[in-house]
């Protein structure tokens, strides 16, 4: 039967409440205590977002953001767009556990204890600093990473600063030695060692010449397996280059070595005289090392989501950050990977000539 009047109590029954009912009762008193707890518990978080993006082709406050002199330069109708990520902390009071939770919610947000970002108390100073370091050291190597990638040599010298554990050169080559040459022939910039190493079997004897306390020596040992089948000494290089031009980044309000392969892209750009981009507008982030590979970075996720807020259509992600592209792409963005800057350089001519088809993504 179905009625909009209200049946009337079964004699007897008004005043007693069902087991069922008072477990009810309790359950929505004890969730709503729980979730009032939540809300205003303290946690020492910090969350992340996604921060502002920067045109490496553009300028901030009427100052072009990479200027370059040295060599003639050339405008570009496009944007190649560095991302970021803008991290939040508490301070002296913390984050509410439901301000936590939420960020935990949200696709556009990532939440991490604050040490795992800031460090500890005593470590925050240092963290900082090395922040700093890598900001500038990325310029560099994004500078060097660009001229050779054009065909231009940069002479470097090539100081060992120590080597892996499981290195050959372990106890040959010590900190301060110069390397000079591998097997004979000369190497004098860093791309040129990465190249006379890379040639060779893992197990494959060479033969490094070096410089120590003004005498030059020379040790013979076998490379050793980088973990994807190519051959490495395991030596570790401190090089110092002798760029033949001067690249100025305006903006130190962002740490990190993340903006790497943008800055060298965006530096390509401007030392061709060919249009690449045909006025798209391309994001991207990763780091680069001298020798033009692609690395790694944190919080590709909510860079996408800003480089998307920002108006871009394509951007480059990192191939060994493809595990956390997968499945978090914002709708209108499409994601390029990429493992060296010659596949990110090859990328952003082939979408400024509307040639996107194949262009591999995560």
């Amino acid at each position: 039967m179905t009625t909009s009047e209200a049946m009337p109590p079964v004699p007897g029954t008004e005043d007693a409440p069902s087991r069922r009912s008072t477990v009810m009762s309790v359950t929505g008193l004890a969730a709503s205590a729980l979730i009032a707890v939540l809300t205003v518990l303290p946690a020492a978080y910090a969350i992340g977002g996604a921060g502002p993006t920067f045109d490496t082709l553009g300028e901030v406050d009427g100052e072009p953001l990479v200027s370059i002199s040295g060599a003639p330069t050339y405008d570009s109708s496009g944007e190649l767009r560095l991302t970021t990520v803008s991290v939040s902390r508490a301070g002296s009071q913390p984050f509410t556990l439901g301000r936590v939770l939420a960020g935990w919610a949200s696709p556009r947000q990532y939440v991490v204890p604050e040490e795992q970002v800031f460090g500890t108390p005593e470590e925050e100073e240092q963290v900082e600093e090395q922040a700093q370091v890598d900001w500038v050291t990325s310029q560099e190597s994004a500078t060097v990473s660009a001229l050779e990638a054009l065909g231009v040599d940069v002479p470097a010298t090539l100081t060992v600063r120590g080597t892996s554990s499981d290195s050959l050169a372990d106890g040959l080559l010590v900190d301060g030695d110069v390397i000079t040459a591998v097997d004979g022939a000369e190497v004098t910039s860093f791309s040129a060692l990465a190249d006379a190493v890379g040639g060779r079997a893992p197990g494959e004897d060479i033969t490094v010449t070096y410089v120590r306390d003004g005498a030059e020596r020379s040790e013979t040992f076998a490379t050793i397996d980088d973990g994807a089948g190519g051959a490495v000494i395991g030596v570790y290089v401190d090089p110092d280059f002798d760029l033949p031009i001067d690249v100025t980044v305006a903006i130190d309000s962002v740490g990190g070595p993340s903006a790497g392969l943008m800055f060298s892209l965006g530096i390509m750009d401007r030392l061709t005289p060919e249009d690449e981009l045909a006025g798209a507008l391309v994001a991207g982030t990763g780091t680069i090392s001298a020798a033009g590979d692609v690395g790694a970075i944190g919080g590709i996720r909510m860079k996408m989501y800003g480089a998307l807020d920002d108006g871009a259509d394509w951007f480059l992600a990192p191939v060994a950050n493809c595990a956390d592209v997968r499945g978090n792409i914002p709708d209108g963005l499409t994601v390029v990977a990429v493992d060296t800057l010659d596949e990110a350089y090859d990328a952003i001519v082939r979408i400024g000539e509307g040639d996107t088809a194949g262009l591999p993504s995560c």
